[in-house]
This record gives C-alpha cells, sequence and structure tokens, in this order.
C-alpha cells in the first residue's frame, strides 16, 4: 500500500478526529480512502452521463428513455 504524507486544514482535522471518535472508522487512513471511494464512484457516474449527453448532442437522439437513463444511472452510482 502507498504512503502518502498530507496536512488537513484544522476544520477538517477537527472533522477526521470526530468521525474516529464517533467510532464510525477506525482511522484517518480508512475515512480518506473511503472519501476517495466514494469521490471515485461519483466520478465514474458523471462520466457516464457526460458519455451520454455527448452521445444524445452528436446523434439528436437517444433510444433510451428517462426512466432507462435515470435506472442506469441508479445501478452505476450502487454499483
Amino acid at each position: 500500500m502507498a504512503r502518502q504524507s498530507i496536512s488537513f486544514t484544522q476544520p477538517n482535522d477537527d472533522w477526521l478526529k470526530a468521525q474516529i471518535e464517533s467510532k464510525e472508522y477506525t482511522s484517518k487512513s480508512e475515512l480518506v480512502n473511503d472519501l476517495i471511494r466514494q469521490a471515485r464512484k461519483q466520478q465514474k457516474q458523471i462520466d457516464w452521463i457526460k458519455a451520454k449527453i455527448e452521445k444524445a448532442e452528436t446523434s439528436g437522439f437517444t433510444d433510451d428513455s428517462k426512466e432507462d437513463i435515470l435506472a442506469q444511472s441508479k445501478k452505476l452510482l450502487n454499483g
């Protein structure tokens, strides 16, 4: 596992400590890794939506209904 040294602003450090104290996470590393996983998952969904928009803009039309697009988006988000 790669090891990094990072600095936090005081409010962010206080928030991280509060999460650990509340037993939500066992360490700052675990919490930061979880936040990064969430951000990566969100980015994957954003990229998918952008691709759909670009396809629609290029073709002028999409065969998918609003419901299909929403269902596919939720499936991607949940994993």
